[in-house]
């Protein structure tokens, strides 16, 4: 990569690192980014796993920083997400880069209609919910969680913050908490069976990789000392934003 490359693809990675950790719809940025520098669809789709990773690690250490954590129930829903992930992997291994960026195209608009016509909803007075069935409804829909994020990635985090907002009745500060935990868990899954095929490139997924971990480590420790009234602002203004970006570009 030229110089120019490597500080778009840098500059991208903390943008993304940060979103995905306060919101979610971090790889509909980098996921077009790495196809438009040329890397097969499929390449990228497995690259940008490699930032997922890293991201995460960062991510989960900044609320561990503030003492916010969901365990052991996240672990649950990350064994869970991660046997879905697997799955989920082998059918991005492989699919055909024209039938991806067709399926790619249709899921970046389907997130986008789901997150503008989604109420967020305010789930902080309400008592949390982690008794059996909660936790047992949880983990099975955790499964198909990671069935997605093993097979592309983008958008995952509009899919868990619902699900852990209204199945457990979370703090968004706790919601995403337990959805940095989840990703890194079922990431680490996808990224095993991607270095097993050889579809990686590691040198632009380090690259992204240092952004997305230092988006990581400030979106958690900024939406821990903002609380859930700037998360939901961040997240209006991440649907907002990735609804216009689908819609014209």
């Amino acid at each position: 990569m030229e110089l120019t490359d490597i500080i778009l693809v840098i500059a991208a990675g903390v943008v993304a690192g940060f979103l995905n950790v306060l919101a979610g719809g971090g790889s509909l940025i980098t996921l077009p980014l790495l196809i438009f520098l040329g890397l097969p669809s499929t390449v990228a789709n497995a690259t940008n796993r490699i930032a997922i990773v890293g991201q995460n690690i960062f991510a989960v250490a900044g609320f561990k920083s503030k003492g916010v954590s969901t365990w052991p129930y996240s672990l649950y829903l990350g064994i869970s997400a991660l046997l879905g992930a697997i799955i989920g992997a082998r059918f991005a291994v492989d699919i055909e880069d024209k039938l991806f960026n067709r399926i790619l195209s249709i899921i970046m608009i389907l997130i986008a209609i789901v997150i503008v016509v989604r109420p967020l909803k305010n789930s902080t007075r309400q008592e949390e919910r982690l008794d059996l069935k909660h936790q047992v409804i949880g983990v099975i829909s955790f499964f198909g969680v990671g069935i997605y994020g093993g097979f592309i990635q983008a958008g995952v985090g509009f899919i868990m913050i619902p699900l852990l907002t209204t199945i457990n009745r979370f703090s968004l500060v706790k919601t995403n908490s337990a959805k940095v935990f989840v990703a890194l868990t079922y990431s680490l899954a996808a990224l095993a069976v991607f270095i097993v095929e050889d579809v990686l490139n590691w040198g632009v997924g380090l690259t992204l990789a240092l952004g997305n971990a230092i988006g990581g480590w400030i979106g958690s420790r900024w939406s821990v000392a903002k609380g859930d009234i700037w998360i939901r602002r961040v997240l209006i203004v991440a649907i907002v934003g990735m609804s216009i970006k689908l819609w014209f570009f």
